[in-house]
């Protein structure tokens, strides 16, 4: 072991230096900000871990007890015991719980490298006392103020000869030790006690309002007795005209010594609130993963012919939301949750026409294709993994613009995380164990405590969680409040978050998969019709049974059973679409398991027998029909001359406008045109889908940087331990002597002398290299040949044999024998 690893660390990089290489990828893995790009050595791996931007994101990621141990060293001295440190926490009386928590607590901040130094000098960074300090600007968690140096570093030296007089001390030669005895009076016990026993009683009231913070308070000019008792005895000491502050000595003895007023060791439990049968929760959870289902082919059906136009910022306008509320029997934002959840899957996307519209993908019609529950797989993982978070839709952005469903600005990184732990939180409890949501949001409080409340960032934690409870209900991942045997298996398999990116592997989504597809029901091939033109499905249908019936009939009403209308409308659109009366008569008598009605058969066979009658085509327009009396009962009718029809023959009619007005007209009017072609044949007017070229699924936004996996990591290690050889590694005394971090400097002559030289001996040299990108590096190097103005040598640091350019080499220095 070196000397400095076997002394106590003067820094953080002595501190690091002194790890074994399994701490270093622990803190690398911890904070992965720290190895892109990978340090060149420890001492610039502390001076990124000490930035400011590295130790903010450190910080946020510290539960609510590790982040009152690193505020409660923010306020001792610098540095601190760990006996300080205790008493802090647990006070003068002593919390067990404290005591049994914070071993573990100080390493896990030692490990990630926010303390350093050992049990009887521990180092806060400075960054991060900073950060964590009381100032008047910026006032400590703890509400404690300045402590008596820093509060009387303005005052004059008669002024602190007064306090320290009136106190009870005596006097001293300068202010130094006069602040020095204060100091030591105010964190006396017993002293102090005696002090105060004096002390009237408004000004112990006084004293007891200022002690858990704000620590500051408002004086008049001539203050009343019982505050001017406080100021000449330095209990209150002035900050500013007006201004009187409690020093952090005299608070920490108000308060029995400690930091916080209420520690929180243990992280609170999750009770649970109700219990159900895991049967009932899975049957529960599988009923609502297959209304999911069906929500999303109703919206991309709905939208099956190309949807709503994008807006030019992007998204989808406010009114075609409505719409697609109205459509879907469901609130704005419950529609604004399926239509973002589509999606991120994947099956929905724009066309990238000039008049840009959202549709289906390509993706939908695969999708279609799978099993049921393997389609609930697919849109589960999708949904665990994406950083859209619909429930923003509806509110406004930083610059107060609105956020609209499908639009930017909806990225939220942590989503995924938060998604994770809430399922997490619940797949802790037994099977069929429901917790209250407000236990569920104070667990999730302590794990990421809120550090900034002018920030949207904490509080949108916790709106996450909110809107992944409801979420995970909605999307049958659990059910009556419960996680689900299937949603269990989806998050089992899945990675942590500190192990990589939030998502769903496929063998978690498989094992899912299989569990939930015994729980849904088994698609029918039959329906039930009745005698008042409808048909009842008592159960989801089979795709080819569903598709047509779609077409024949309207849908009236959904739930446990499907109910169908059949009307003059619905029928002429199955007749439109290339189908006949046989056809249709067939068909439902191959599925009704009830006999067909003989209204039903009337109504098919009466659309039928008039439908293409009337045939429509291209004059602008023109209907002609082989019975001129039909055009006589047009002509004669009032409501159609807004088509404007003229008589072209006894038996053909023009009109002005396009074909489409026309037959949409005599539709209207209760007759059922065909339409046909330029050879007078009969237009099926089978609808094609619209679909949008081929997309992929849109990526998540991740939240900083990617946790590297343990092939980097080892990689980082040895490289950053090769480099502070480098960096460290004693030259001699002959050489050049650069100054720490930077490069060696020799002329071109001396750098060739030198590598020619080191070949022949067989020794290693450092050098200093600049790459073509201009990135300047130390590394340790044996020559093995130097010709042609390059030098080939095996490098020690990147632990391979490389060729270095002559001319990018700074200059060189032999190393010490030893």
């Amino acid at each position: 072991m070196s000397p400095e690893a076997s002394s106590t660390p003067r820094s953080l990089a002595e501190a690091l230096r002194a790890r074994d290489d399994a701490s270093l990828a622990a803190l690398l893995r911890d904070r992965p900000d720290l190895v892109a790009p990978v340090p060149t050595d420890l001492t610039q791996l502390a001076t990124r871990a000490g930035t400011r931007a590295s130790v903010l994101r450190a910080l946020e990621h510290l539960d609510r007890f590790a982040l009152q141990t690193a505020q409660a060293l923010a306020v001792a001295p610098d540095p601190a015991t760990y006996d300080t440190l205790h008493e802090l926490l647990a006070g003068d009386d002593g919390d067990p719980a404290v005591t049994e928590a914070l071993p573990d607590t100080v390493a896990a901040l030692r490990r990630q490298a926010l303390i350093w130094g050992d049990d009887d000098r521990l180092h806060l960074v400075r960054t991060a006392r900073e950060l964590l300090a009381p100032s008047a600007q910026h006032p400590s968690p703890t509400g404690l103020g300045p402590t008596v140096r820093e509060a009387t570093s303005g005052m004059s030296p008669g002024r602190v000869q007064q306090i320290v007089n009136t106190a009870g001390l005596p006097s001293t030669h300068d202010p130094v030790s006069a602040v020095t005895a204060l100091t030591g009076l105010f964190t006396d016990r017993k002293r102090m006690d005696a002090l105060l026993a004096g002390a009237p009683e408004a000004a112990r009231e006084v004293l007891t309002r200022l002690m858990w913070g704000p620590p500051y308070g408002q004086v008049t000019a001539d203050p009343a007795a019982h505050l001017r008792w406080l100021l000449n005895r330095g209990l209150l000491l002035p900050t500013a005209p007006g201004t009187v502050v409690l020093p952090r000595e005299v608070a920490l003895h108000l308060r029995g010594g400690r930091a916080h007023r209420v520690p929180e060791p243990v992280p609170p439990a999750v009770e649970p609130a109700v219990a159900h049968g895991p049967r009932i929760v899975d049957a529960t959870a599988a009923g609502q993963a297959y209304t999911a289902l069906a929500t999303i082919e109703d919206l991309l059906k709905h939208w099956d012919q190309g949807g709503p136009a994008v807006l030019r910022a992007g998204g989808l306008s406010v009114r075609d939301l409505k719409r697609t509320a109205v459509a879907l029997d469901a609130p704005e934002p419950l529609a604004a949750f399926w239509i973002e959840l589509a999606y991120a899957a994947g099956l929905l996307a724009t066309d990238g026409a000039a008049d840009e519209r959202y549709a289906p993908t390509p993706a939908y019609d695969t999708w279609l294709e799978r099993p049921v529950a393997e389609r609930w797989g697919r849109l589960a993982a999708a949904w665990l993994a994406a950083t859209r978070t619909a429930g923003l839709i509806g509110g406004r952005d930083i610059k107060d613009r609105a956020l609209s469903a499908l639009g930017p600005g909806l990225d939220r990184s942590a989503a995924p995380e938060v998604r994770h732990r809430v399922l997490t939180l619940l797949a802790n409890l037994p099977a069929g164990v429901a917790p209250t949501p407000e236990a569920v949001l104070t667990r999730l409080t302590w794990e990421r405590p809120l550090r900034a409340p002018q920030r949207d960032t904490e509080d949108l934690r916790i709106r996450l969680a909110r809107w992944t409870l409801s979420e995970a209900e909605l999307l049958g991942v659990t059910g009556r409040g419960a996680l689900s045997s299937h949603g269990r298996a989806l998050l089992g398999a899945a990675p942590e978050p500190e192990d990589s990116p939030l998502s769903a592997t496929g063998q978690s989504t498989a094992t899912a998969v299989g569990l939930l597809a015994p729980l849904l029901p088994e698609p029918l091939d039959h329906v039930l019709l009745q005698a008042d033109l409808t048909a009842v499905a008592p159960g989801p249908l089979l795709r080819p049974l569903a598709e047509t019936l779609g077409v024949l009939a309207d849908v009236e009403s959904k739930g446990g059973a499907t109910v169908y209308r059949f009307t003059p409308a619905s029928v002429r659109r199955a007749l439109d679409a290339g189908q006949t009366a046989a056809d249709l008569h067939a068909f439902l008598a191959q599925h009704s398991r009830t006999p067909v009605p003989q209204p039903l058969t009337y109504l098919i066979d009466d659309v039928a027998r008039r439908h293409g009658h009337l045939r429509v085509g291209v004059a602008s327009a023109y209907v002609r029909c082989d019975d001129d009396s039909v055009l006589n009962e047009i002509m004669a009718d009032k409501r159609a001359a807004a088509l404007r029809l003229r008589r072209l023959a006894p038996t053909v009619l023009a009109a002005p406008c396009d074909p489409a007005t026309l037959l949409e007209g005599l539709r209207a009017l209760g007759y059922a045109p065909a339409a046909e072609s330029a050879q007078g044949d009969v237009l099926i007017t089978r609808a094609d889908a619209h679909r949008t070229p081929p997309r992929t699924a849109p990526e998540p936004v991740p939240e900083g940087p990617p946790t590297p996996d343990t092939v980097l990591l080892a990689a980082a290690v040895r490289a950053i331990r090769a480099g502070d050889v480098a960096a460290t590694t004693p030259l001699k005394a002959s050489g050049p002597q650069p100054a720490g971090g930077e490069l060696p400097r020799t002329s071109p002559a001396d750098t060739l002398a030198t590598m020619q030289a080191a070949v022949m001996t067989g020794e290693a040299v450092w050098i200093g290299y600049v790459n073509a990108d201009g990135a300047a590096s130390q590394r340790v190097v044996a020559p093995i040949r130097v010709e042609g103005g390059f030098v080939t040598a095996y490098d020690h640091t990147a632990d391979e044999v490389r060729t270095y350019p002559l001319h990018r080499i700074t200059g060189v220095a032999e190393l010490a024998e030893d």
